[in-house]
């Protein structure tokens, strides 16, 4: 099948559909981010970037595009956001999938998009010719990340709702994918899940995981000492440079007393004696039940971005399921009635 992503990301979509066995011939993808597309060509070479989506056509294709996927930009949308909606510079970008959906007439389509108001949600479905549906990757990884998901097939010219199976919850906590240290019930929501990922996620600081549930950190148990007895706790919510936001633990040495002429400059000692840190790119990686070290092509930050922007890989495998029923049944509706059964009664698709 031929596949285009828009929006593609680390390539979320390739990966999930080489996990849900889609007969994969080309894939296309449309991505701005270069460092996004470093990371999808040292996995997937054979891929075929088309760049810039405002730019791309029927005319960017060679082959007859089966699968239109894409998870446009969100930041109007979000429930986090200001609420700007369409006129977002980004998330107006939405209708560059409907520009291409209603070019290349895809068979099958698949939009993602974040939690918003009924309002835009309406809007999206009307265009989408459908409703959304509504998923947390919490089953199927450790991660609490609700999306809502359009799914569809073309029928006589119109595009229909494709029904997606309920998820088996394989039972992973947030314990589960550490490197190291160990998750406590203030790191995570009541079903030891983390909390949702975002792509600012390099600048998580402990006290805002604890006070305001804004970020997932790890306690860890071995803290890092240095050859001179400092042991860093945190770094202070302070404007400035890095040497003056530095937290040292009560148990360790103070750094080197300075003239403290202005700006906060007091050394800063934490009242807790716990150790805490956050998430490694690769932990982040687990969440969104990427391969290990899938994005180590460039430097942390840019991974931890592109990780908060992308899909849940597994979550993504398991709608796509529904592309293999329908292509097997050919196009026999009624049997994806088959496909939840088979995940009602906690059974893999076969």
């Amino acid at each position: 099948m031929v596949i285009a992503s828009i929006f593609n990301g680390y390539g979320g979509g390739m990966l999930a559909s080489i996990k849900a066995n889609i007969p994969i011939t080309k894939y296309y993808y449309s991505e701005i981010d270069k460092y996004a597309n470093i990371v999808m060509d040292a996995n997937f070479p054979d891929a075929i970037p088309i760049g810039d989506v405002t730019k791309v056509d029927a005319s960017s294709f060679n082959h007859d595009v089966d699968i239109l996927m894409g998870g446009s930009p969100c930041q109007g949308f979000s429930f986090a956001g200001k609420q700007l909606n369409f006129q977002h510079e980004q998330s107006k970008l939405f209708f560059e999938f409907i520009r291409l959906r209603d070019e290349l007439k895809p068979k099958y389509i698949l939009l993602e998009n974040v939690r918003m108001s009924k309002q835009s949600q309406d809007v999206i479905s009307e265009y989408m010719g459908f409703e959304c549906q509504a998923l947390n990757s919490s089953k199927l990884s450790a991660q609490n990340r609700y999306r809502l998901y359009w799914f569809g097939v073309l029928v006589n010219g119109k595009y229909e709702q494709i029904r997606i199976a309920d998820m088996i919850d394989k039972g992973i906590v947030m314990q589960d994918i550490l490197e190291d240290g160990y998750a406590t019930d203030e790191m995570t929501n009541a079903d030891g899940k983390s909390h949702c990922l975002t792509a600012r996620y390099n600048g998580a600081v402990w006290w805002n995981s604890i006070e305001r549930k804004q970020r997932t950190m790890v306690l860890k148990d071995n803290p890092t000492v240095s050859k001179d007895g400092l042991i860093r706790v945190g770094t202070a919510d302070l404007r400035g440079h890095d040497s003056i936001k530095r937290v040292y633990a009560q148990e360790g040495k103070a750094p080197t007393l300075t003239t403290m002429q202005g700006g906060h400059r007091e050394p800063k000692v934490a009242v807790t004696k716990d150790m805490w840190r956050k998430l490694t790119p690769l932990e982040c990686e687990r969440l969104q039940t990427l391969p290990d070290n899938y994005t180590n092509h460039v430097s942390n930050s840019q991974r931890y971005k592109m990780i908060g922007n992308g899909w849940t890989v597994d979550v993504i495998a398991h709608i796509l399921q529904g592309v293999l029923i329908i292509e097997k049944y050919d196009s026999d509706m009624t049997k994806i009635k088959e496909w939840h059964k088979m995940y009602n009664n906690n059974k893999e698709l076969v």
